[in-house]
């Protein structure tokens, strides 16, 4: 595997830990009554997620790309 696929592998899991812990605030807040931060947490979740798909997705060309040249 290339250093840069390991790398997006990497950040892609390291913006799925951030996304569980901000759906996580964003329960906790959501029971507390806290509808608007329970919303805002929700959204940065969104946006890791969306962070995690796009370096799975440059991962995946890096392997195609590596396996092509053989």
């Amino acid at each position: 595997m290339s250093k840069q696929a390991a790398e997006h592998h990497k950040q892609a899991a390291e913006h799925l830990e951030q996304a569980a812990k901000q759906h996580l605030e964003a329960a906790k807040q959501h029971v507390e009554g806290a509808v608007e931060k329970a919303a805002h947490h929700a959204q940065l979740a969104h946006a890791h997620q969306v962070q995690a798909i796009e370096h799975a997705r440059n991962a995946a060309k890096e392997h195609l790309k590596a396996h092509s040249k053989k």
